[in-house]
């Protein structure tokens, strides 16, 4: 199961590299403004808010649901390479992608924890950095034109899909159990919670779809900026292997401090984006503002509440859902009307969602799960 598991995070976060890093240059190389960038990329994680919610109101996450979900971002993925040179089926095709990645990579995360433990969880998750930054490097020496990059796009997709099928269908267990339970989680009762969680995502809306537009506006070669990228996946790495340690202590300490230094990392973008040196230091912060604050969420939530397969598909939906389309569209309009302050405006979203994780641990009483 590891290795299943390990190859699924490799090829996954493949996907997620070619689409983060090259897909918004891409759509910049075909003529779209920033502003239809950010509403092609909220729509995806628009979708993937709304999913969960279906879960709430009878809808059991059972195989053939799972199975489901893989078909969709297959022919989602097809529809993408050949819907490119048109707005609103490249919309369409979005969204398609959106439900299936809503669906398959919660429940992984559950598979993963259970069967791993949050201590283990980082040494096998470590290998989606792997693939990411792999991805990377590879797809600059070849990005010549838009199609390459398509082309990666839907043979990741094939693999991991794969990949996705025989792992679910070895742990059908953990889906039976699950939908024996009933809903405990409240995004009304825990707020405060939710809204410091959604926010975190939102900020990142200017580093996931504008940091390689915004380096190379400012003269940055597009090989140094994937060298950027690289490096910040790089500290990842490091952090996801080492981590299990942080998370044997408070959890919500923990979220804390990561937010916290997303707000100076972002920060740091934002007063010298030509300092290499600088930088390179901000992107060493992704080992915390991505990595430990990844973990320790879904490690948080999955202490918190007992429903833990919904728990996971509300931080898929909710944060990277709904804070996903909110941080793309607010920064495509950002960064076409004040360009300069993209990322000020980051680190000022980031230091609120820091305020309101806060403010959860003053004035909550958290439930532990055994």
């Amino acid at each position: 199961m590891s290795i299943l598991l390990a190859g699924f995070y490799f090829f996954y976060f493949a996907i997620i590299g070619v689409y983060v890093i090259f897909m918004p240059k891409v759509l910049t190389m075909l003529g779209y403004s920033a502003s239809e960038i950010g509403i092609i990329f909220a729509v995806a994680p628009m979708v993937r808010f709304l999913v969960p919610f279906a879960f709430t109101k009878g809808l059991k996450l059972s195989i053939e649901i799972f199975n489901a979900a893989l078909i969709a971002l297959l022919l989602s993925a097809v529809a993408f390479y050949f819907s490119v040179e048109s707005f609103y089926k490249l919309l369409l095709s979005n969204i398609g992608l959106g439900i299936g990645l809503s669906l398959i990579l919660p429940y992984i995360e559950l598979i993963s924890l259970n069967h791993l433990g949050k201590e283990r969880y980082g040494k096998i998750r470590l290998f989606g950095s792997v693939g990411f930054v792999l991805v990377a490097l590879v797809l600059v020496k070849f990005l010549s034109s838009p199609d390459i990059a398509l082309k990666y796009l839907i043979t990741l997709v094939f693999v991991t899909s794969f990949i996705a099928y025989i792992t679910a269908s070895q742990a059908k267990t953990i889906l039976s159990k699950e939908q024996e339970l009933t809903n405990d989680i409240s995004l009304l009762r825990d707020w405060r919670l939710w809204l410091g969680l959604t926010l975190m995502q939102v900020s990142f809306g200017a580093f996931y779809n504008f940091f390689t537009i915004y380096e190379t506006d400012y003269g940055m070669s597009l090989d140094m900026t994937i060298y950027l990228w690289t490096f910040g996946v790089l500290a990842e790495i490091v952090m996801l292997y080492f981590q299990g340690r942080f998370l044997k202590d408070n959890l919500l300490f923990i979220l804390q401090i990561t937010t916290f230094a997303t707000v100076i990392r972002w920060m740091l973008v934002f007063l010298f984006p030509q300092n290499l040196a600088i930088l390179f230091f901000a992107q060493t912060l992704h080992a915390l503002s991505f990595a430990l604050f990844h973990s320790a969420a879904i490690s948080y939530l999955f202490q918190l509440y007992r429903y833990r397969s919904l728990a996971q598909q509300f931080f898929s939906g909710v944060t990277y859902g709904l804070g996903g389309f909110v941080g793309a569209l607010y920064a495509g309009y950002m960064y076409e009307l004040f360009p300069r302050y993209l990322f000020l405006s980051a680190s000022l979203i980031a230091f609120i969602s820091f305020l309101f994780l806060y403010f959860w641990g003053q004035n909550s009483k958290t439930k532990e799960v055994s």
